[in-house]
């Protein structure tokens, strides 16, 4: 799944090591961590209207007590209508990743069909994005 230039030199997959580098030098008596990775990543993907070899990953971290499953979701859908704005349903699907948890996916209105269904949403009027 990864991109090698050479023997010794990898593009980067994704933005995870971020997280554990902020984990490391984080002083939790000072307060809770949040935080967000945003990163272009590369990926060994076959090009199509939903897939690209290179792509925009975020990845946020906030680690501290009463932190709920809305805190997540709202975070997830200000920060989706914020960048696709308003004329773009959001929706957030339960999801299992074993180094998640909770985790969700989220998906927008596909931009080609508005909804409707075609062949770039796979017939059912969304898109993944999250």
């Amino acid at each position: 799944d990864t991109f090698y230039i050479s023997k010794e030199i990898l593009m980067r997959t994704q933005t995870s090591p971020m997280q554990a580098r902020a984990l490391e030098k984080h002083d939790f008596s000072k307060g809770p961590l949040k935080m967000i990775s945003p990163g272009i990543v590369y990926r060994r993907d076959t090009d199509d209207p939903t897939h690209s070899h290179q792509f925009h990953q975020v990845e946020g971290l906030f680690i501290d007590e009463h932190v709920t499953m809305a805190d997540l979701k709202g975070t997830l859908i200000t920060m989706a209508q914020n960048i696709f704005g308003d004329k773009f349903d959001i929706r957030l699907r339960p999801s299992y990743f074993p180094f998640t948890e909770p985790s969700v996916e989220v998906d927008v209105t596909c931009f080609n069909c508005m909804g409707k269904g075609c062949d770039v949403c796979k017939h059912t009027g969304w898109i993944e994005v999250l």
